[in-house]
């Protein structure tokens, strides 16, 4: 598998605290990220040193296959675009004012490519409007507009769709898909609303006190969160009989009380158990959602 981002047992300290202590991380080419963790768990800290803001205390990371000691890392660099907090813009300029600055920034040449981008990112019409009048949807779509401006192939979105409605997260979520799927733009999204990212997010790292403690796709995700229905019976070993013969999946917890994987038809497996001398006293359809996992992983407390 190709790799964007490689970390190396990267360390980040300040004086006695340690933001980043031996933190292994790595982000598949092509993939949506979901960067999750706790207020002060290192999130920031990570896009500081990939950004070049701070250099590590010990400890390396690589971005397309450059190590951050090589003298071609700017070169890697270049091709990162990033919005921490907020996006960087001019309020009193205009969307297409605010690209061209930044193009000039950049020194790229011509502003060929800025008529694409404001299509792109679903502000074309915006006209003469200025920056500062724009609704919070609209300068997040456009700050994510201004760091595509040098064809960078990974953004990194730190609380891409805090504070925004319904309609402006749906926005930002159908333009990190569509960007995703039709530019292969790699995306690393540091988010605390962790049902959205779920919505989107093809890999997971989740942080805690520095260190990466988990690294999973979505699909694994998916199949140590799916569905379950905790049954209580009076007699499992007839439950298994049951169920080995429906072909479901199933742990056994003890005389009376077991977790069946799956959606079973109910009134099916209750007339099987009657056939069994058995019968279902309770049943209760369980989900763990992403929220949960991270929890399980990292115990309670606020998280970004």
């Amino acid at each position: 598998m190709d790799y964007v981002l490689k970390t190396n047992n990267l360390c980040k300290y300040y004086r006695n605290f340690k933001a980043l202590n031996g933190l292994k991380m790595n982000v598949p080419k092509g993939s949506i990220y979901g960067f999750v963790g706790k207020n002060g768990a290192g999130k920031t800290t990570l896009i500081r040193l990939l950004c070049g803001l701070q250099m590590p205390t010990d400890g390396d990371f690589e971005l397309y296959g450059v190590k951050n000691t090589d003298k071609k890392i700017s070169e890697s660099r270049s091709r990162i675009g990033a919005i921490v907090e907020s996006p960087s813009l001019f309020p009193e300029m205009t969307a297409e004012e605010n690209l061209k600055y930044q193009y000039r920034l950049l020194g790229i040449p011509d502003y060929k490519g800025i008529p694409e981008l404001l299509e792109l990112v679903g502000l074309a019409d915006t006209g003469k409007k200025k920056a500062g009048n724009f609704s919070l949807g609209m300068r997040q779509r456009l700050g994510i507009a201004i760091a595509l401006c040098g064809n960078q192939d990974l953004l990194i979105l730190d609380e891409p769709i805090n504070g925004l409605d319904p309609q402006g997260i749906i926005e930002i979520r159908e333009l990190i898909l569509k960007l995703n799927h039709d530019r292969n733009i790699t995306f690393i999204i540091s988010s605390h609303i962790l049902d959205e990212l779920s919505r989107i997010a093809t890999h997971y790292g989740f942080i805690d006190n520095g260190r990466i403690v988990r690294e999973i796709s979505a699909k694994e995700l998916e199949n140590a969160c799916r569905k379950s229905l905790s049954v209580n019976v009076t007699d499992t070993s007839a439950l298994a009989r049951v169920l080995d013969s429906m072909g479901l999946e199933y742990i056994i917890s003890d005389d009376i009380n077991a977790e069946i994987f799956g959606r079973p038809e109910i009134s099916e497996l209750v007339f099987a158990l009657d056939k069994e001398k058995c019968r279902l006293v309770s049943c209760t359809e369980r989900e763990e959602t992403l929220e949960g996992f991270f929890i399980s992983l990292v115990g309670g407390g606020s998280n970004e």
